[in-house]
């Protein structure tokens, strides 16, 4: 529920705080005095649309507050959750309205758009009034406020999954039904193309490997000839092995005779030799290596040549033509065992079909048996409020060959103000002041099923006598005992009715130089005088006083 409004800098408004309770309350006061200021600056922190004009001249900006408590479950904290938004027990939307036009929007501090602020003050508060009345004159709104009223929201979520499944499997078969057409259309290339590249065995990184090898051979055959020259000037005719072994068997025989000549160049040819003999073995090392078969790089170019073909004929890079060939078998086992994947999806479409059509018809049916206790429920309402000649009618046209999320229902609430007239939808038929009436009994009756925790009614009661005020003002009563009602009203016995009673006045400020409006919650005393002005005008008269002290205590009994 509301439970305080702060008001600064909007229109007359330079400063207003306002507490709120549950139950009915009532605001009054004399024409001009800045009731529709109030509500102005209400719905300005709702999420109504902005406007400069709403600042306070002299004022560089405007900015209306308003604090909800709400319990644990309500929807809003949904809302807010889905924002990532903090939920304390307390929310707190604020508006801020620049004098240049701009606007700002928080929830619980928090900067938002102005349609995240709408959306929240949608499910927090109703404002109803003779040219106000969103909540229940949007057709729109009308089936849920049924389901709200037959209990049947649990029944409506179902067929709205349903909905979702029936479409989901829909959506599978015409995929699938699209997949197997295109397939049957290249069935004949596809079958070619899968037994062309499951011969050629195509296989990732293949193309840089057999690259890498032919590059490998390539240089190796270029230097093959330089390496044999080398090995036949180390080991072959030409080599100096043998002189140099005959010299040092030499030496080393007439190292007796010498050894301090001998022994150093004797040990400087080994040296040599095994230097030469190491050279042998890594020049035999790389001959074998460099000795590539011919055969082999024709195979590697061979093998090259029809990788890249196949990559230019099916426009594929090499490294892809293993997955293509995956995909173009998928799509053979496709057209093989794509009819009989086929009539399974039907079938499973046709099946979650049934159970939604099941579903939906049912719910249809609940639909018409509750149409059926709402209308006499609002209809009993009708004759107290002077509407005894007028019906309400719950208009539910089903079609099961148009069904929707929300089942085959369209439901609107419709109107007959006098007999003999043709009824009609409830906003197109009724008058400002039948629609306002109409509204209230439909309130009433719906009050703790889908309805906001807070309803505003903008004098509801104008025009109407005694006997339709008293009825009004009682069902406001009754509505206040399960939502929190704020009315604004020129009704004394409706204001009689009220738990609190806040009276707007306008006064003059800065010794006359500039008018602000004031709210004020009256207390006993000053709420029998309000009263007593209401009923007797401008010169309240003791009578006048002694009806207001009846009416409240009738109201009280």
């Amino acid at each position: 529920m509301l439970a305080r409004l702060s008001i600064r800098d909007i229109v007359l408004i330079d400063r207003l705080d306002l507490e709120f309770a549950s139950g009915l309350s009532v605001l009054t006061g004399e024409t001009g005095a800045g009731k529709s200021i109030l509500l102005d600056a209400f719905a300005l922190a709702l999420g109504a649309r902005g406007d400069a004009t709403l600042v306070r001249q002299g004022a560089e900006q405007g900015q209306v507050t308003a604090m909800f408590e709400l319990p644990p479950k309500h929807p809003a904290r949904t809302l807010l959750a889905e924002s990532d938004i903090a939920a304390d027990e307390a929310l707190i939307l604020r508006r801020v309205q620049f004098a240049d036009g701009r606007t700002r929007a928080f929830i619980n501090d928090q900067p938002v758009s102005v349609q995240a602020l709408q959306t929240l003050g949608a499910a927090l508060v109703e404002i109803h009034g003779q040219h106000d009345a969103r909540a229940l004159v949007d057709a729109g709104t009308h089936r849920g406020l049924l389901d709200a009223y037959g209990r049947l929201e649990d029944d409506a979520h179902e067929v709205e999954t349903l909905w979702t499944a029936r479409r989901q499997a829909a959506d599978a078969v015409v995929k699938h039904r699209a997949d197997v057409e295109r397939a049957a259309r290249e069935a004949e290339w596809l079958r070619h193309a899968v037994a062309e590249l499951q011969k050629l065995a195509p296989e990732p990184g293949e193309e840089t490997a057999l690259a890498e090898r032919r590059a490998s051979m390539m240089q190796a055959e270029k230097v093959a000839g330089d390496l044999r020259e080398a090995y036949d000037a180390v080991a072959g005719q030409a080599s100096p092995v043998p002189g140099l072994s005959a010299a040092v068997r030499r030496l080393e025989r007439r190292g007796a005779q010498a050894p301090g000549l001998v022994e150093p160049t004797v040990k400087a040819i080994d040296a040599a030799l095994n230097a030469l003999d190491e050279a042998r073995d890594h020049l035999d090392q790389a001959l074998r290596t460099a000795d590539c078969d011919p055969h082999e790089l024709e195979r590697i170019e061979e093998r090259l040549f029809a990788l890249r073909a196949a990559g230019r004929k099916y426009s594929s890079p090499v490294d892809n033509l293993s997955a293509l060939a995956e995909r173009y078998s998928s799509d053979v086992a496709l057209i093989d065992a794509g009819a009989d994947k086929l009539a399974a999806l039907e079938k499973a479409a046709a099946e979650t079909d049934a159970r939604f059509a099941k579903a939906a018809a049912a719910l249809s049916v609940a639909r018409k048996k509750a149409a059926e206790k709402l209308d006499k429920a609002v209809n009993g309402e009708l004759k107290p409020l002077k509407l005894e000649r007028a019906r309400f009618n719950t208009q539910i046209d089903s079609n099961a060959k148009s069904p929707g999320p929300n089942g085959i229902d369209h439901v609107e609430f419709w109107v007959q103000t006098n007999p003999g007239t043709r009824p009609g939808p409830l906003m197109k038929v009724a008058s400002g002041g039948e629609l306002a009436r109409f509204l209230l009994a439909v309130k009433v009756v719906l009050a703790d099923r889908g309805s906001a925790p807070t309803l505003i009614f903008d004098e509801i009661d104008t025009g109407v006598g005694g006997a339709v005020a008293d009825a009004i003002g009682l069902r406001l009563a009754r509505l206040g005992g399960k939502v929190q009602v704020v009315t604004v009203t020129h009704a004394p016995q409706v204001a009689a009715k009220a738990e609190r009673h806040y009276l707007i006045t306008k006064d003059m400020m800065d010794k006359g130089k500039r008018v602000a409006t004031r709210v004020t919650e009256l207390a006993a005393a000053r709420r029998r005088e309000e009263i007593a002005r209401m009923l007797a005008g401008a010169e309240i008269t003791e009578e006048a006083r002694a009806a207001a002290e009846k009416l409240i205590r009738a109201s009280a009994g």
